[in-house]
Order: C-alpha cells, then structure tokens, then sequence
C-alpha cells in the first residue's frame, strides 16, 4: 500500500525533544498528554499476540506495539498497545506511520483506559478509515473486533470473541490467527 507524504501537524508534535521515562505509555487525549504505566495484564498479552501476528505476516507488513502514530489531529496522539502496518507504507518526515498505514490496531483495555477505547478511540479509528479496531477486555475475558469503519466514527460491524477462541483479523488478502487461550483472565 502506496501512503502519501502529509506535511500536517501532529499532537506528538509538542513531545518534539522531550525526555520521556521509560516503562509508561504515552498517549494524547484531547490536547492532555496522559502517562500510565503498563499493567501486568497488557504486558502478558502484548508478550502472548505480538509474536504470533509478526509470524503470519512473514514480512507482508509489520506490527508495532506502543509506537506513535499521526493521526490527522492536533488533539489526539495514539500510541496503540498493538498496531499491524500495511505492506508497502512508507514513514513520514517525521519518521512515523500515519493513521492511514494501518489494517488493524488492538488495544488492551484496564479500567483507567476504558472510556478512551470504548468512545474516543473507537471515534478516532472508525473516522479514519482503519479496517480493523479491536478491543482485548482482560477484566471480560473477550476480544472485541469492530470492523467496517464509517467515517461517521462508528464501525458497523461487531464480533465478540471469548478468550480461549482464536481471534481472526482479516487483513487486505490475507488472514491472521490469534491464538487467546494464552491471554490472561480475570481472577487469575
């Protein structure tokens, strides 16, 4: 997939050369720059899917997990836990992937998080077109796959997909398998 090379402003751009600590994410909501630490659950679940999605995509695109992304917004700055690149996207001047590189983003919601995935985020994602959003609830022990953007910030299409069964993510011409039996569960 071609990209075009944007030269629009970014909300990453008021990070430009500051020193950020180590072991927290980072994202912009709004116009505030919000700072968590990663919890125990994210970070079993980045551990158990990443390498399984990175495997089936053999070099036909390529997955991040908390890597800024432009998207076309002064307000918002997304870092997804998870994001799978399209083959072919190329980086901007600022040597980051745009919103319109993306097929799919996962995020791993906690109970700080989960008003930012369920409407912002979900907004964000389905306005700009990103095929796939999914929503990994640890607390539910589901996957949550939206699916068929409408750029009036909804998805039109919706899976849940309970821990223990595989999570399809079907990309442009190929298909990824995530095996959850591996994701942790609430009361574990």
């Amino acid at each position: 997939m071609a990209t075009i090379l944007m030269d629009l402003s970014s909300a990453w751009d008021v990070l430009d050369g500051v020193s950020l600590p180590n072991g927290f994410r980072v994202e912009i909501t709004d116009g505030k720059i919000i700072m968590t630490p990663q919890g125990e659950s994210q970070s079993d679940v980045l551990i158990e899917a990443a390498p399984q999605i990175k495997k089936q995509l053999a070099g036909q695109g390529k997955v991040l997990s908390d890597v800024m992304i432009d998207f076309p917004s002064t307000l918002f700055g997304y870092a997804p836990d998870l994001a799978v690149v399209a083959p072919g996207s190329e980086r901007n001047r600022r040597g980051r992937f745009e919103w319109h590189s993306l097929e799919a983003v996962l995020e791993i919601i906690s109970l700080s998080t989960r008003d930012n995935d369920f409407e912002k985020k979900l907004r964000m994602f389905a306005e700009c077109a990103i095929p796939l959003y999914v929503i990994i609830d640890t607390s539910e022990n589901v996957c949550i796959v939206h699916s068929s953007p409408a750029r009036t910030g909804t998805y039109t299409e919706q899976q849940r997909v309970p821990f223990g069964e595989d999570l399809v993510l079907p990309l442009d011409g190929r298909e990824i398998v995530v095996k959850t039996d591996g994701f942790p569960r609430a009361g574990d």
